[in-house]
């Protein structure tokens, strides 16, 4: 039985996967969230494919908030926990994860455990050398936001921080057996290593977001087209049209506190990159809502919070910078965000009316375009110049 700390989208998403063919428990702190579980519904906000693997689970999936319920049947242990970062530390809060790992070695026969909340660099190694132990495995994830199973069964790399042993191979196959693609490439490195292999590469998506943002506050200001920059840059095969779409600056829950974790792991390493990615992100909401100011609105419609299309997630969406922004201005803001049940968001008034929501704004604002706001295009202020993510 494969036990998984963390009913979140990665803990989630993989026991979906990996009760197609085994037997996988979840513990989570939440009882809305073990209930929903129990009763064969999505504790997250739902994908589109899963309500069709719940109804494919070989064994249904049981969850529980009591960590010994099921511990003592488990053959592995996966941690999917949150790691927020803490502002006054500089540091990933990484006591749920800790708290996982005690609990785990303290009840059970050293079972191998696979961490997937990311960390800082050094965490794992530092876990190893306290519990004395070899079976402390950290492994990367690297889902998008909303594409949860997509990028579970389409891996770009599966990485393994760890020794490959009897422990790290039977992990690998439980993934490999998920992957509907064929040579997923396997990466075997040391923890620390693959701790670091993930925060780079958060970092670096971060920058491809915050330089052709940066780019895009250009064109602004010297009045350039920007969308012809862009093409012309983005024609390089070098360079690529990935994460090109200007926006609001880079949100959602991975991509600011990992940069900024990496900027905390630079404390004795000279750089200048690492900084200015993390600092660029206020630049480009700064320079936003500056345009918007500029067009001396008395009320500023919010069009959804989310960060791209077809997400129902808002978690440090951008947006609510632009937001903050506008409101210390002594700007009214309004919002139309459908997932939102609650009469008032931050002191906003939430308008479900999509109507009314248009009537009662001077300027919408939208990270991302969508077909219902083309009619009232020259009143929609975005960056969104391709349509895409």
């Amino acid at each position: 039985m494969i036990y998984i700390y963390g009913a979140g989208y990665v803990g989630y998403s993989l026991a979906l996967l990996l009760a197609q063919k085994n037997q996988v428990v979840i513990c989570d702190t939440d009882p809305v969230k073990v209930e929903k579980i129990n009763s064969c519904e999505p504790p997250i906000e739902a994908e589109q494919e899963f309500q069709s693997l719940i109804s494919s689970c070989k064994h249904p999936i049981k969850a529980s908030t009591n960590f010994s319920e099921y511990i003592d049947r488990a053959s592995m242990v996966i941690i999917a926990v949150p790691t927020n970062f803490n502002a006054d530390t500089q540091h990933f809060d990484t006591s749920i994860v800790e708290l996982c790992i005690q609990q785990t070695i303290e009840n059970t026969k050293n079972l191998p455990i696979f961490i997937k909340s990311t960390v800082p660099v050094g965490f794992t190694k530092t876990i190893l050398d306290l519990y004395r132990t070899n079976k402390i495995f950290f492994s990367p994830e690297f889902l998008r936001e909303g594409k949860s199973i997509f990028d579970h069964i389409n891996p770009s790399r599966i990485i393994i921080g760890g020794p490959k042993n009897a422990h790290s191979i039977a992990f690998v196959n439980y993934l490999l057996e998920i992957a509907e693609k064929n040579d997923v490439p396997l990466i075997y490195t040391s923890c620390s290593e693959a701790e670091a292999i993930k925060l780079f590469s958060n970092t670096y998506l971060a920058m491809r977001v915050a330089f052709f943002n940066e780019l895009d506050s250009y064109a602004d200001i010297c009045s350039l087209n920007s969308r012809e920059i862009i093409k012309g840059v983005c024609s390089d095969p070098r360079i690529g049209e990935g994460y090109n779409n200007p926006s609001f600056g880079y949100g959602g829950y991975c991509l600011p506190k990992d940069t900024k974790q990496l900027l905390a792991n630079y404390k004795l390493v000279p750089q200048n990159i690492i900084q200015a990615i993390v600092e660029s992100n206020n630049t480009r909401k700064d320079h936003i809502a500056n345009q918007i100011i500029k067009q001396n609105p008395k009320v500023v419609g919010i069009y959804r919070l989310v960060m791209k299309k077809n997400s129902q997630n808002f978690r440090v969406s951008s947006i609510q910078g632009i937001m903050k922004r506008l409101k210390a201005k002594g700007i009214e803001v309004i919002l139309f965000e459908p997932l939102l049940q609650e009469p008032e968001f931050f002191n906003s008034k939430v308008i479900s009316n999509f109507s009314e929501f248009v009537q009662d704004s001077n300027i919408i604002v939208a990270n991302r375009m969508d077909d219902e706001l083309t009619p009232y295009r020259d009143r929609v202020y975005t960056k969104d110049l391709f349509g895409k993510d």
